[in-house]
């Protein structure tokens, strides 16, 4: 037990999922989950602990593998930023094979070169900085790039108007590019089409304007 985070043994359900709940609940609320164990201590101290929990959970996702991941532009207010290929240590672990075995995939069916597909990506992310140097070809668009095995993912948020199938077009002309993906949300507030940094653990929801594949 004297391993647990402290947050956990002072409640059951008190996880980073669930601080909207916890949020919401009262004093006698929470007192009552916990058989009454909780009496003594005050909501904004149990906040505070669940919150201090949360917050090491994030400072533990790194980009293991890096991935390519970067800014195209950030012109769209309180756009929420892209989880991208950031992870905890022990879902990197749990991922390790599984990449080993999706990266030579590619070789393996002779559709590509080098003994592994994510060798490709730190060029592709090159050719995408090259092609992309207009400073106003995205004004009003807050849009981040992901490129893993090949396939380009595009995160952010851009207004109804912007023309998603042309940036869909030039990414997928791009040498060695195998797949392009369009995850743009148009409302910063509302349901996005992505995973975000602030809320690793919600599943991607909303409209998607092009397929989506998992990572």
């Amino acid at each position: 037990m004297e391993d647990q985070d402290a947050s956990l043994l002072l409640c059951p359900r008190a996880r980073p999922g669930n601080m909207r709940e916890l949020r919401n609940m009262s004093a006698s609320a929470i007192s009552k989950h916990s058989g009454g164990a909780m009496k003594t201590w005050p909501v904004a101290t149990l906040l505070f602990l669940f919150g201090s929990s949360l917050h090491a959970q994030q400072s533990d996702l790194k980009n293991w593998y890096n991935d390519p991941f970067f800014t195209l532009s950030q012109g769209f207010a309180d756009c929420p930023v892209p989880l991208g290929p950031l992870m905890t240590h022990a879902q990197m672990e749990s991922d390790a094979h599984y990449r080993v075995e999706r990266g030579t995939t590619c070789w393996l069916a002779h559709k590509c070169s080098k003994p592994n597909s994510y060798l490709y990506d730190a060029p592709i992310a090159d050719a995408i900085h090259a092609r992309f140097t207009d400073p106003h070809a995205f004004d009003g668009t807050s849009i981040w790039i992901m490129v893993q095995r090949r396939f380009v993912y595009v995160d952010g948020c851009a207004p109804r108007s912007f023309d998603r199938h042309a940036l869909q077009q030039e990414l997928e002309a791009i040498p060695d590019v195998e797949q392009v993906f369009m995850r743009i949300g148009t409302d910063a507030h509302g349901p996005l089409p992505y995973k975000t940094l602030a809320a690793p653990d919600d599943p991607a929801n909303g409209h998607v304007d092009e397929d989506t594949a998992p990572k």
